[in-house]
């Protein structure tokens, strides 16, 4: 008799898994890279594949790296928010463009606008899969000594920018 509650009590459970599963915003998932040094790389600028860019060039400054491709629908969604947001130049904004074609990620940026200071060719993967993406958008924020101190999955919104990206930009240039 007591056999038959053992099923019952794992559906439960599982149930209560799911609840609180459910309940949780996707865009929330933790990084296990938030508060450690952001992976080291070197990349082809995407303008000129004679220059490369390291993290070490980064280093002293606030900035932020936004993952996109030409084929990313969500960027297309989030693009116009960073070219606006780009405008008063809180911080240098690099974008990652990630397993792209040059030519596409090129075209792109020009029917679409360029909020990047700089935009870097991830062709393989290799960067984003070391810094953890998921998928594209996702973006870091990163401190002047390299350290990873925000992660945004998912396409920026103007709350998010406003509200949330601001305000710890602004603390992290003090």
């Amino acid at each position: 008799m007591k056999k038959a509650y053992i099923p019952l009590g794992i559906f439960a459970v599982l149930v209560v898994f799911l609840a609180i599963g459910l309940t949780r915003d996707p865009r929330e998932i933790p990084s296990p890279l938030i508060g450690k040094p952001a992976p080291d790389f070197s990349a082809p600028v995407l303008d000129s594949t004679a220059l490369q860019l390291t993290k070490q060039d980064m280093l002293g400054k606030v900035w932020l790296l936004n993952t996109w491709a030409s084929w990313c629908v969500a960027c297309r969604e989030e693009h116009p928010l960073l070219v606006e947001f780009a405008k008063d130049k809180p911080l240098p904004i690099v974008g990652l463009d990630y397993k792209d074609k040059d030519d596409a990620g090129k075209m792109w940026l020009t029917q679409f606008g360029n909020p990047f200071d700089v935009s870097i060719a991830d062709r393989d993967g290799r960067i984003g899969i070391n810094f953890g993406v998921y998928g594209v958008p996702e973006s870091f924020l990163i401190d002047k000594a390299g350290i990873i101190r925000y992660k945004q999955i998912g396409p920026f919104t103007t709350e998010v920018l406003q509200n949330k990206l601001l305000p710890m930009i602004r603390e992290l240039q003090k």
